[in-house]
């Protein structure tokens, strides 16, 4: 079989993982493609924590006897009897002959493991073929298991000159409409949403997941390091999926306790630093309830603290073009043209106030 055959077989297997991407944490996730005489024969993907994994779906599915077929997984097969039984046994018991992994499991229960079982069971393995891709695909996966924290995503959308919130007079929305719905797509992808009391009562968001494919609900955390937050707000509606938690401290107002926990909002209480809710003991927190990811939505000065404390494993932006400043309504940029120039990006646009220009949307 030729080395871009393999490179083919791989990717589909890729492509398959990538398929469980919204239902699959705390678990990674894991594609499998089985091949006999150059035919792909059976083929699976991991769909939700729980359930068979890739290579179970990929046998189950395979279209003729799998003896002596070769099978190619983006992650190395477990070896562990967890919620399903080990995969190696699985991939032996069906006679595979040779496996192509992509990348070791960092899971100490499994970490080399697997491939030892297999060899030891006579079988073939080759161990790396498109390695890089299959980590990044799973790069929360990764390290939630070797730090026991979730994977930290700030997000915002600001306009060219930098500006996070509209004048009070203005409406909140900075992107576009197609960058909003990019932006549940997101929060689908991730196990939780994290904002700060501010936010919470300043913007009374929902923080829900609102397009028609919506599978995932995430969790919704606010931080109120003292409490005294409105408990009327649209985010503790009994009706809305998912759960809201409030983040507390010790120093949290009894009395606002009291009413919190009589409207049956859970509440989490955190340690303190520097008077705040301490983001060291949060995330650990997160990880010990099996939360793999978070997506931090604001505000400011939550952002800032996550950075401070270097917490942030990715940022995403979006960058409108528009003016805000100090205007009662934002002001709107045309001809948008971007260039990168040493480590920066430079950016030109036209105004829509000069009538000698063309305003291409």
């Amino acid at each position: 079989m030729q080395e871009n055959s393999h490179l083919f077989y791989m990717q589909r297997a890729l492509q398959l993982a990538a398929l469980g991407r919204f239902t699959v944490s705390p678990n990674p996730m894991v594609g499998c493609i089985l091949v006999k005489n150059h035919q792909i024969i059976g083929e699976g993907f991991h769909q939700r924590a729980g359930e068979p994994h890739a290579e179970v779906y990929a046998l189950k599915n395979a279209r003729e006897n799998t003896q002596g077929a070769t099978a190619y997984v983006t992650l190395e097969p477990c070896c562990h009897t967890g919620r399903t039984p080990p995969c190696t046994q699985a991939l032996i018991a069906a006679g595979i002959k040779t496996v192509y992994v992509a990348c070791l499991d960092p899971n100490p229960l499994v970490a080399g493991k697997g491939v030892e079982t297999l060899k030891a069971a006579g079988i073939e393995v080759h161990l790396g073929l498109c390695e890089q891709e299959a980590i990044a695909l799973n790069k929360v996966f990764f390290h939630f298991i070797q730090t026991h924290r979730p994977y930290v995503i700030c997000k915002w959308a600001m306009s060219f000159d930098g500006k996070t919130i509209t004048h009070p007079e203005d409406d909140r929305l900075i992107s576009c409409h197609d960058s909003q719905q990019h932006s549940h797509q997101i929060r689908q992808a991730v196990d939780a949403i994290v904002i700060g009391a501010k936010t919470a009562s300043q913007d009374n968001p929902l923080l829900t997941v609102r397009h028609a494919e919506a599978t995932k609900q995430p969790l919704r955390f606010i931080l109120a390091s003292k409490g005294n937050l409105p408990l009327d707000l649209k985010i503790f509606a009994p009706s809305l999926p998912s759960k809201t938690i409030i983040v507390t401290t010790p120093h949290a107002d009894t009395n606002w306790l009291k009413a919190a926990k009589a409207k049956n909002i859970e509440i989490w209480q955190c340690a303190t630093k520097d008077e705040q809710i301490d983001l060291q003991d949060f995330l650990t927190k997160l990880g010990q309830a099996h939360i793999s990811s978070i997506l931090v939505e604001g505000g400011e000065s939550l952002h800032a603290s996550f950075f401070a404390q270097t917490l942030v494993n990715e940022v995403q932006v979006y960058l409108a073009p528009k003016i805000i400043s100090k205007l009662t309504q934002k002001k709107p940029l045309f001809n948008l043209t971007t260039t990168s120039i040493g480590s920066d990006i430079f950016l030109t646009a036209t105004c829509s106030t000069d009538p000698c220009l063309p305003k291409n949307d």
